[in-house]
């Protein structure tokens, strides 16, 4: 099993910038592929960002493309999204997730993540 802990959400202004965090623990080696999701009351969730462990691909959504950057630092087991220029509409709870997947191809939103955090609340004021 992988446990999944996020931390680093917080309350900011418009154009400010936030790093969450996500810390690993358990049996890692099970995945490669590791993803930041978001989701506000009320609609669906959303992929922001993945990164293949494995690797160095990486993936956004259009929407915080050369605002976000996810990274990974094996050593420590840790997922980091740094968001910067943050907007109201990128108020949402953040999960982070993990998969295993073939190739770093495959580490997109729509892969099947079957391990998840309890979520870190991002609330960006105008």
């Amino acid at each position: 099993q992988v446990r999944l802990v996020e931390s680093g959400g917080g309350s900011v202004q418009t154009g400010g910038s936030l790093k969450l965090s996500c810390a690993a623990s358990g049996n890692t080696r099970m995945t490669n592929c590791m993803g930041w999701f978001r989701q506000v009351p009320g609609k669906e969730r959303e992929g922001v960002a993945t990164i293949y462990t494995g690797g160095s691909s990486t993936y956004y959504v259009d929407s915080v493309k050369d605002r976000f950057t996810i990274s990974q630092d094996n050593a420590k087991n840790a997922t980091y999204l740094q968001m910067t220029s943050l907007k109201p509409e990128d108020t949402a709870m953040y999960y982070c997730a993990a998969t295993r997947v073939g190739s770093g191809g495959y580490c997109r939103p729509s892969a099947v993540f079957g391990h998840w955090g309890q979520g870190t609340q991002v609330t960006v004021s105008s």
